[in-house]
């Protein structure tokens, strides 16, 4: 399945995404609430459908898991072999704060783990890009991309980088900087949103991404694609074991990538 999967036409597809949503971003828009509260542009539902008319053209014999579509129940995804997995707008509070920290991703997932994956940030024009067996990528402005290698594990630096969420710092994730410190390590901190948090670490930018709150399946997937490539890792906060996809419940437990 994989091998006949262009990776490039998964780009053009997450770039006209981006197309859609810059063309809301630059109106005054209205925000809509889900039944869970959090926030539905129209840049969400454009993006949406660029997105799964794309992949339906591409291969409609492969299911879609998308944040603005309703998921099938267990008993008849459990089983699927391949599946794309989708946020058509990753960082709506952070397109709705205009900060442009919002990204579009496009994963394909094989059983549980993320074996292809692409996060597009409209503003700025950054691409990031991975298959399983054909490495990690970052392109800017449509120039030749870059070979994305993670570097050394944060626990053999003095000096750690950690990168956390713009919208969700948690009390958990300010110990984790804490223990750090109690380690003698000189640690700087910076935020970002969205799924670009993971991509900072994959490009070495970031040396570490403790995500200690809830997030779902979609916000990771593409993005957890790229870090592995990028030979890093993505496991659960305590055991450690690798972060699965397609589980009978859609939420992520905290995890942290390293």
């Amino acid at each position: 399945m994989l091998d006949h999967i262009n990776l490039e036409e998964i780009n053009l597809i997450a770039r006209a995404a981006g197309a859609a949503i810059l063309e809301v971003y630059g109106t005054e828009f209205s925000v809509d609430s889900k039944e869970d509260d959090s926030p539905l542009t129209e840049a969400d539902r454009r993006s949406n459908t660029v997105i799964l008319e794309g992949l339906a053209r591409l291969d409609a014999s492969i299911p879609i898991i998308s944040e603005e579509t309703r998921a099938l129940p267990y008993e008849e995804r459990k089983d699927w072999e391949y599946f794309w997995l989708v946020d058509p707008l990753d960082g709506t509070k952070e397109f709705i704060k205009r900060n442009g920290e919002f990204t579009v991703n496009i994963a394909l997932v094989r059983g549980q783990t993320p074996v292809l994956g692409v996060v597009y940030q409209p503003v700025g024009d950054h691409l990031y890009c991975a298959a399983e067996g054909r490495g990690a990528w970052k392109s800017t402005e449509g120039g030749a991309p870059l070979r994305l290698e993670g570097g050394d594990h944060y626990t053999a630096k003095e000096a750690v980088n950690v990168v956390a969420s713009r919208s969700h710092l948690t009390e958990e994730v300010r110990d984790f900087i804490a223990a750090l410190e109690a380690q003698g390590k000189k640690v700087e901190f910076h935020s970002a949103g969205s799924s670009l948090k993971l991509c900072l670490v994959a490009e070495g930018s970031a040396d570490v991404y403790p995500r200690l709150g809830p997030t779902m399946e979609w916000d990771t997937a593409a993005a957890h694609a790229i870090a592995l490539e990028a030979g890093r890792r993505v496991l659960k906060h305590g055991t450690r074991e690798a972060l699965l996809y397609n589980k009978e419940n859609l939420l992520n437990p905290s995890f942290i990538v390293e």
